[in-house]
């Protein structure tokens, strides 16, 4: 089993900066692609980026290529997601996510969630 705790949220204006964090408890995180997925109010929650167990493999959403960049590290059980450049259109609930599929784009592929943390941004 995998626990799974986001940090770093928070209220920033438009064309800044966020980094989130994902700590994963357990000694099998290596073992798993992680993903982060967002959702607004009112909207299904959407895929952003993924990344694959040893982190040579990434993917986003057209919606944020260019400007968010996953990664992890596999000694801290720890995955990222720096995010520039923001639009208020990014403002939502953050999760991280476990998967056994690389790549997944698909949040119903994602076995383990993490209890999200909001970003807002301002415009």
């Amino acid at each position: 089993q995998v626990q799974l705790v986001e940090s770093g949220g928070g209220l920033v204006q438009a064309g800044g900066s966020l980094r989130l964090s994902c700590a994963a408890s357990g000694r099998t995180f290596s073992s798993y692609a992680m993903g982060w997925f967002r959702q607004a109010p009112g909207k299904e929650r959407r895929f952003v980026a993924a990344i694959s167990r040893s982190g040579g493999g990434t993917y986003y959403a057209d919606s944020v290529k260019g400007r968010f960049t996953i990664s992890r590290d596999n000694a801290k059980n720890t995955v990222y997601l720096q995010m520039n450049s923001l639009k208020p259109e990014d403002s939502a609930v953050y999760y991280c996510a476990a998967s056994l599929i690389t790549g997944n784009e698909n949040p119903n592929g994602y076995h383990y969630w993490g209890q999200g943390t909001q970003v807002t941004v301002s415009s």
